[in-house]
């Protein structure tokens, strides 16, 4: 008899083999992917990771942040910065995938302090050194002075696997497991995120953005719950993948497929 994690395993299976049919289509339309296009998904992800966390400016009020350098009545100055430092932290992974450079523990490092920059100058860019707790979780991350040995760990795994792995897995497990270390006193979501894009990316893949509304951001914490608290990391996994899938899907549809 199939258990549930058979039955979401075959469906793996299934959604890989969709996401590299779409890649592939996908290909064959890379000269018509505009400037314009790209910005639209990067500023869309920029709104969304940030509206994971909390941060209630618009879309709308995300572009004129970013775009324009506008102030919004009634926005806290962090809220403001989070946009723009996580525009400038996804320009710095657009640079780093253009120019082929591997992942290190340093340009991880890099990518939070962007993260961070003017809103905690002294914690970007550093792993924290006391104990914190996740609001609402179950999940408790480990002590601060095990951080720097589970990265160690973590960047091991990641040399062993990322040519193992199916790119989406992948960017997927990374994600997972820097989320669950949680080395940052704040940030770790949206590091975590764009760290797996970047992974992404490197792959020939679009942005994969996760939605910020209630119901979308209930169901990401469940499963990442879920893979931290019973070891079960296969319906994370699916949501990772199915948001790949749609990226891909709409990609296409702007590209007129």
């Amino acid at each position: 008899m199939k258990t549930p994690n058979s039955f979401m395993m075959e469906e793996m299976k299934e959604m890989l083999s969709t996401i590299e049919t779409l890649k592939e289509k996908l290909q064959q339309y890379r000269h018509l992917q505009g400037e314009k296009v790209v910005k639209a998904f990067e500023l869309e992800y920029t709104y969304e990771s940030n509206r994971i966390e909390g941060n209630t400016l618009t879309l709308q009020e995300t572009a004129l942040v970013v775009e324009k350098g506008l102030t919004i009545g009634g926005k806290s100055l962090k809220e403001h910065l989070e946009a723009i430092n996580h525009t400038h932290a996804l320009a710095y992974v657009s640079g780093l995938v253009a120019d082929k450079t591997p992942l290190t523990e340093t340009i991880l490092l890099n990518i939070h302090k962007l993260i961070l920059q003017s809103i905690d100058n002294e914690n970007a860019g550093k792993y924290r050194k006391k104990q914190v707790l996740i609001s609402g979780a179950k999940h408790i991350p480990p002590q601060p002075f095990l951080v720097p040995i589970q990265m160690e760990s973590f960047f091991i795994w990641y040399e062993e696997n990322k040519e193992k792995l199916h790119p989406v897995l992948l960017a997927a497990e990374l994600h997972e497991r820097l989320v669950t270390i949680h080395p940052f006193n704040d940030g770790n979501g949206r590091t975590s995120r764009l760290l797996m894009n970047l992974v992404l990316l490197q792959h020939g893949y679009p942005i994969a953005i996760l939605k910020g509304d209630t119901d979308n951001r209930l169901n990401y914490y469940s499963t990442l719950e879920k893979a931290q608290t019973e070891g079960n990391k296969i319906q994370f996994m699916l949501l990772i993948a199915y948001t790949v899938k749609e990226a891909l899907e709409r990609v296409l549809r702007v590209l007129g497929d």
